[in-house]
């Protein structure tokens, strides 16, 4: 109750010197782009030591560009941790700088986040929702906010800070290469019982796989009759055939829609600047 008021008083204030100040001469303003340097090289002096220049971490300090706990502090939050530090941690106050460098750092981080503008969506992620966990299959392979298969990358916050065309292209992307600890695999054991899944570990003497159910099962190569990699992704490679370009925009406007970002966000832990 105690901002609202604020709000108003300040709202009042504005309506109040408005037409003194039109009859002045007003001071030019830096625009958007110039703030956005200016952002740019408070973090590059004070930030990039130990967070890096793009945000992401090092040896130092963690990462604050795609890190969801961070990316879901307010501004006002953020200009309270690089004013006031974070007690207990490797994070400084910055207590030299003036609230106008704080507000460029802020902006800047924004831009690091993905979150400089706001992304329109191509299409409807209700429907997007729809293909996600029906024509799609994607949640076969796929997790979105706890629910969806164990053998691909958790989706929830994959798609926080990407563009809608980003999104679409590695929706249609082929061929595929696996990443690391996604490659696909056939296994016949000794009696002929045959398995499908994702090598997790393997090393010389010993493999172990991850099946759709995501059960794991761990086996002495000695044990095995057969065992058949498979250099392609388990992810189809036809979905410009299977969705039509409507889909498409649906999917990906779901896919950036995860998690409910309107939602409040937990207060930092020390573990996130440490």
């Amino acid at each position: 109750m105690q901002k609202l008021f604020v709000a108003i008083g300040l709202c009042a204030l504005t309506a109040l010197y408005l037409p003194i100040s039109s009859a002045q001469e007003q001071p030019v303003k830096k625009s958007a782009s110039n703030n956005t340097v200016d952002g740019k090289n408070s973090f590059n002096s004070s930030c990039a030591a130990c967070h890096g220049l793009d945000g992401r971490g090092g040896d130092k300090a963690p990462n604050i560009a795609t890190s969801v706990r961070i990316q879901h502090l307010s501004d006002a939050e953020l200009s309270g941790i690089i004013s006031n530090g974070v007690p207990g941690t490797g994070m400084p106050a910055f207590h030299s700088l003036t609230q106008k460098e704080i507000d460029g750092l802020v902006g800047y981080l924004r831009s690091l986040q993905g979150k400089g503008e706001a992304r329109a969506l191509p299409g409807n992620p209700v429907h997007g929702r729809e293909i996600f966990f029906g024509k799609g299959e994607c949640s076969s392979c796929h997790t979105v906010s706890g629910k969806g298969g164990f053998l691909g990358p958790d989706l929830t916050n994959h798609a926080a800070t990407s563009s809608a065309a980003a999104i679409r292209d590695e929706i249609v992307k082929s061929p595929r290469v696996p990443a690391h600890g996604y490659r696909a695999a056939f296994l016949t054991t000794a009696n002929g019982q045959r398995f499908e899944g994702l090598v997790r570990n393997e090393d010389n003497f010993s493999l172990q796989l991850q099946t759709k159910d995501g059960a794991f099962h761990f086996f002495q190569k000695s044990q095995l009759q057969k065992v058949e990699y498979s250099d392609g992704s388990l992810m189809p490679s036809d979905y410009k055939e299977r969705l039509t370009e409507s889909e498409l925009n649906d999917l990906a406007s779901y896919l950036m829609t995860t998690p409910d970002t309107t939602k409040a966000a937990a207060a930092p832990h020390k573990d996130d600047f440490e």
